[in-house]
């Protein structure tokens, strides 16, 4: 099967949406390539904390090291009174607009 470049937009901060996501994009990574955009509240991912989801820190943190990138809204972040961090990169609706031009499939959650 050729590669194909997956989209992914994250609009939530629940847990369990949220480690939903990352256990996907990091399926999808072992055989495509794949961005995840952070919007809304969707964020705040990385700071999710659930005893349910223990190991969503580490979903998030394979996803980077294996080649995954992630975008997050900088509007969004400034709104929450956040900045980037060094899992992702802040972008624009511009970034998420070529993004969502640029993938072959796109997948939403949240």
């Amino acid at each position: 099967m050729n590669p194909i470049k997956i989209g992914i937009i994250l609009n939530t901060n629940d847990a369990e949406t949220c480690w939903n996501c990352f256990r996907f994009g990091n399926t999808a990574l072992k055989r495509h390539s794949v961005r995840v955009f952070l919007l809304g509240s969707g964020v705040e991912a990385e700071g999710v904390k659930d005893e349910r989801f223990p190991l969503l820190a580490g979903a998030i943190e394979k996803f980077v090291s294996n080649g995954g990138i992630i975008l997050a809204c900088g509007t969004c972040l400034r709104q929450r009174l956040k900045e980037g961090s060094g899992i992702c990169s802040v972008s624009t609706m511009e970034g998420l607009l070529s993004m969502v031009e640029e993938s072959e499939r796109l997948v939403t959650f949240g």
